[in-house]
């Protein structure tokens, strides 16, 4: 089953828990929020104490996507803070099969994303052993950019991966989709489409998201 999940580094962040609750209301399936470090990605956005916050406005599954150096020393407080999925880069940790059951052992589930031009190859020694693989359509660090599509063939081999080798795990993609591009990652066999000003600068949340169903469910 193919689901949305708003990125809420498109939000107003002003009045997030508002925003959170119309997403929801408007079909969100899950809420994804980008941590940033300014080190691993140029920009700050969310902790712990800031998802501790909104965790209390919604009961939707949080998609922690953790852009930010040695995350698996802050696996803890981002699980203590309300966090249902933890996904960490392969290119920001060194221990990544340890780190990946650090956070399953919390009770939380695992992903590892990959950059767009970080081969696949990254994650052959892992794959067995996630929850979630989330593949990059942009560079991570600032919202709003565009998809870069030559990332598809590569989301094509990953789908391909699971399906041999890990038919448990999903399969996310992060980064510039919109509704007139969501179709062909659809077809390259994504599962979780990460979506955040295509939804929050849209004007109308509930219609931007009923159309990207209607696009999803018409594959």
């Amino acid at each position: 089953m193919m689901h949305i999940a708003p990125s809420i580094l498109s939000a107003d962040f002003s009045k997030l828990g508002e925003e959170i609750a119309t997403v929801e209301a408007a079909g969100a399936d899950l809420i994804h929020i980008d941590v940033m470090d300014g080190h691993f990605v140029p920009n700050l956005t969310f902790g712990p104490p800031v998802i501790a916050s909104i965790r209390k406005t919604t009961n939707l599954p949080f998609d922690v996507h953790l852009m930010i150096e040695n995350p698996e020393r802050s696996i803890q407080a981002f699980v203590d803070a309300g966090s249902d999925i933890i996904t960490i880069h392969c290119e920001a940790e060194s221990h990544l099969h340890r780190a990946i059951e650090s956070i399953q052992e919390k009770g939380v589930k695992a992903g590892v994303s990959l950059n767009p031009a970080t081969p696949l190859c990254m994650i052959d020694d892992i794959i067995e052993y996630v929850d979630y693989v989330m593949i990059m359509s942009v560079n991570p660090g600032f919202g709003g950019q565009q998809a870069i599509e030559k990332v598809l063939p590569k989301i094509e081999k990953t789908r391909k991966m699971i399906d041999s080798r890990a038919p448990h795990v999903r399969l996310e993609v992060d980064g510039g989709i919109k509704l007139d591009n969501i179709s062909s990652f659809r077809d390259a066999g994504v599962d979780i489409f990460v979506a955040g000003s295509a939804i929050f600068q849209s004007g109308d949340y509930g219609r931007t998201i009923a159309e990207m169903k209607k696009i999803l469910a018409s594959g």
